[in-house]
């Protein structure tokens, strides 16, 4: 017995199927690597800035934790500015938990960096 046209072509095809979701994979890895390189250098750049701001939402993004990982969780506070606009800020858990929506305070931050936030009240 032969092998059919199907399973040439099967066989032919799958070099190329994996040459093809390798280049991909390696592609994801290093737009990811660039984009985390590229937000850093931004940041060097960015001036820091300490402007009065107040705490309007607060979320979390857990990842992982399935089988035998580890979870991990990513503490994110939107700010609001005197201007009125807002800018979501990633910080650490420690500081995260003492926050509340509805916290004024001192922000101080550069780019996308959250440098740190001293309270001084809330909004009524």
């Amino acid at each position: 017995m032969g092998f059919s046209p199907v399973d040439d072509f099967m066989f032919s095809a799958m070099p190329i199927f994996g040459f093809i979701v390798f280049a991909l994979v390696i592609g994801i890895f290093i737009f990811v690597i660039v984009k985390g390189i590229s937000q850093w250098s931004s940041n060097n750049n960015s001036p820091r800035l300490t402007v009065p701001a107040q705490v309007k939402t607060k979320r979390t993004n857990t990842s992982g934790g399935s089988g035998d990982s580890s979870a991990h969780t990513s503490y994110y506070v939107t700010f609001q500015v005197e201007s009125g606009d807002r800018m979501e800020l990633q910080m650490p858990g420690k500081e995260y938990g003492m926050l509340a929506e509805g916290d004024l305070g001192i922000l101080t931050f550069q780019g996308t960096r959250y440098l740190g936030f001293e309270r001084k009240g809330t909004a009524d």
